[in-house]
């Protein structure tokens, strides 16, 4: 039989954080005159690691999906996706444009050497544009300075039905920890497009679930909101949980018990012995590594569920097991399920906290030799 190991993927809860997402947006445009925004469901890395068909499946009452690659996007064509899609990094070289045009994709265009290409590559049909504005992330986006002076190339260029739509967007550095500095980047934003004509895109995860964020971006203009991590049952904030958003874990990582031993006070567990027994005490190996994805730098005290009972990594992750505390689970045996995190288990934020990291990596660093099965 194969390891006892996999994935499981919940397309009910991946409906259902789409559905959480999209209230917020009416929440908050219940107390004002604003439209509700559309919305970009972000399956960019395979979908955070739920696989892109799935989340087509899933997020079919979307308005539209964003993602980084071009292939993924194909992807979501060929698995009967109609709607908008948007490449969040745009295109890289002219060849690009004949599948963007071919799949009617809209492209983010965020420097210039990409509105080159499509002056040189001229296509048949117009490709819809979102201009990307450099508002303090310092990632992708125009300068301020040049924003206005890009804009109007691509008016010329809509004027020529080469471009079709146009859109302004930019990203938030801090909307999950500092309103100051999102508020200064939605000045700048605001300032900077005043009175160029286009939907709008900014908002995040962080800033979906922001009060008043999203209104105070280029108000009156049409918004797409982009929700990414939220979707998948994670939470943007190091202080606030998914489940006190409403959120649910789409992504389960289970296994099993594969050995159960009990061990000395002084002895060592594990490679490098960082942990070692300070009591006789009874631990379980479990068929989970780094080599599946699991973070090596969890360190003891990781949280682990074990036949429904919460306990604790101890020792080093090795490449294809782990080792658990069993002192609180005296009922469990090989073959005893383990969630690592998930539904029935910690969520994916604790074990990242736990591990130095955030949940985004956790969901897209499962390996592909961890099996997924899909709910």
């Amino acid at each position: 039989m194969p390891r006892p190991i996999s994935a499981i993927i919940s397309l009910p809860s991946l409906r259902h954080n789409l559905a959480v997402c999209t209230a917020q947006f009416n929440i908050a445009n219940s107390s004002g005159p604003h439209a509700a925004p559309k919305v970009w469901a972000v399956i960019k890395a395979d979908a955070y690691g739920h696989g892109i068909e799935n989340a087509v499946q899933a997020f079919e009452l979307a308005d539209g999906l964003a993602m980084l690659d071009l292939a993924e996007a194909l992807r979501c064509r060929e698995a009967g996706w109609t709607k908008p899609i948007l490449l969040l990094e745009g295109f890289f070289e002219p060849s690009d444009l004949k599948l963007i045009e071919h799949y009617s994709l809209t492209a983010t265009v965020h420097n210039s050497e990409q509105i080159d290409m499509l002056e040189a590559a001229a296509p048949a049909s117009p490709v819809n544009i979102f201009v990307k504005l450099n508002t303090g992330m310092n990632r992708l986006g125009f300068e301020p300075r040049d924003y206005r002076g890009a804009y109007a190339r691509l008016e010329r260029l809509q004027q020529r039905g080469i471009v079709g739509s146009l859109g302004k967007m930019t990203h938030f550095a801090r909307a999950d920890d500092s309103a100051e500095v999102t508020r200064e980047q939605v000045r700048l934003f605001n300032e900077t497009t005043l009175g160029l004509p286009g939907e709008v895109s900014a908002c995040n995860s962080a800033g979906t679930f922001t009060p008043g964020c999203w209104q105070s971006v280029a108000p009156g203009s049409a918004q797409w909101g982009r929700p990414g991590i939220c979707l998948y049952g994670a939470s943007p904030f190091a202080g606030r949980t998914a489940q006190s958003m409403g959120l649910l874990p789409a992504m389960t990582l289970r296994s099993q018990l594969i050995c159960v031993r009990t061990i000395p006070a002084g002895a060592g567990v594990g490679y490098g012995h960082i942990f070692t027994a300070e009591r006789a005490m009874r631990i379980g190996v479990v068929a989970c590594g780094y080599a599946d994805g699991y973070p090596r730098h969890a360190s003891t005290g990781t949280p682990v569920v074990v036949d429904g009972v919460r306990t604790r990594l101890l020792g080093r992750v090795s490449m294809d097991m782990l080792i658990v505390d069993l002192d609180a689970v005296p009922q469990a045996h090989v073959g005893s399920e383990v969630v690592l995190w998930g539904e029935g288990g910690p969520s994916a934020d604790e074990v990242a906290a736990a591990a130095g990291t955030i949940a985004y990596e956790l969901l897209c660093a499962v390996a592909p030799r961890v099996p997924k099965t899909v709910i």
